[in-house]
């Protein structure tokens, strides 16, 4: 595999140091115990990194030339953390806004699991063809990957949800 092609740009290491940062910090937010300060510094580190990931995603336009899939992705994953931080920001005026954070910001996370699978496997040799046009392998492999992150997602969710909720009533 050739990684000289790797990081392209000032825009692209940025996105990827980013990206890297908020995987991590999500995946601190979920085992961490909710509402406690650890748990509040760590969210505002993931929503700081991912507000970065999110800006510089739509600064992005090596593989397609023009906006693409992945700037539609990007455009979900702004809506699911701005929903998940409005309740917070606002707090009292928003019935259950504790349980409507967490919902979304949990969503916001399995998107950045979405987005490293999709990362990954487009990386992989004979994904992309030479001239740079992406192939249907590489619609196939980013389409199932993220499936697969995001059916495990649904699972986790439905069991965790009810504990979550428990916790703040």
């Amino acid at each position: 595999m050739n990684f000289g092609n790797f990081v392209t740009s000032d825009t692209g290491l940025i996105h990827f140091i980013a990206s890297i940062f908020a995987l991590l910090l999500g995946t601190f937010i979920l085992m961490l115990t909710k509402g406690t300060t650890k748990h509040k510094i760590i969210g505002r580190l993931y929503a700081l990194t991912m507000s970065v990931v999110l800006v510089t995603a739509f600064m992005t336009y090596r593989l397609f030339g023009t906006w693409g899939i992945f700037h539609w992705t990007a455009v979900i994953s702004s809506l699911t953390l701005i929903c998940g931080l409005i309740p917070i920001l606002i707090k009292r005026p928003i019935e259950n806004y504790k349980s409507l954070h967490f919902s979304f910001m949990y969503w916001s996370i399995m998107g950045v699991y979405g987005a490293f699978v999709s990362e990954t496997l487009v990386r992989m040799p004979k994904v992309v063809v030479e001239s740079g046009i992406p192939n249907s392998v590489f619609y196939n492999m980013t389409g199932i990957g993220t499936a697969l992150v995001m059916g495990l997602g649904v699972y986790f969710f439905l069991k965790l949800k009810p504990k979550w909720d428990r916790q703040f009533k």
